[in-house]
């Protein structure tokens, strides 16, 4: 299930952490994003942050530049998001501005947490409206 986040708590409780809270934003946008779309081969949360270790971030920027191009073809199926640009994600990481990209990355999370979450109300059959007053 996709949920809305509220980005500028995250932003502080990464602030207030040192960044360890963006380590399990990394982890939910993941799971989010392959939820969004539709994955065939979802990737595990915990193995994305333990590559970003094992390779001092590098494989960060192919994470960023990955979840863009799932937005991407995510947004163009669906029309719901509209930040997603793999590029632009590819640029501002590797330029050391990432944390853009998890905002950017939330927004349309947050697009589609609302779309998947809104109910659906029945389609009842529109019946023509009967003229008020006398009728003759």
């Amino acid at each position: 299930m996709v949920r809305d986040k509220n980005i500028a708590l995250c932003i502080l409780f990464s602030i207030l952490t040192c960044g360890i809270y963006m380590f399990y934003w990394m982890l939910e946008v993941t799971r989010d994003i392959d939820t969004i779309s539709q994955n065939p081969t979802p990737r595990n949360g915990g193995m994305v942050i333990l590559l970003s270790f094992l390779t001092c971030g590098i494989y960060t920027i192919f994470w960023m530049y990955k979840n863009g191009e799932l937005l991407e073809n995510a947004n163009n199926r669906t029309r719901i998001g509209s930040t997603a640009s793999p590029i632009l994600f590819l640029v501002l990481s590797i330029f050391g501005f990432g944390f853009i990209n998890y905002i950017l990355m939330q927004i349309d999370i947050n697009k589609y947490a609302l779309a998947m979450n809104r109910p659906q109300y029945p389609q009842y059959p529109q019946y023509p409206q009967q003229p008020m007053g006398p009728t003759m």
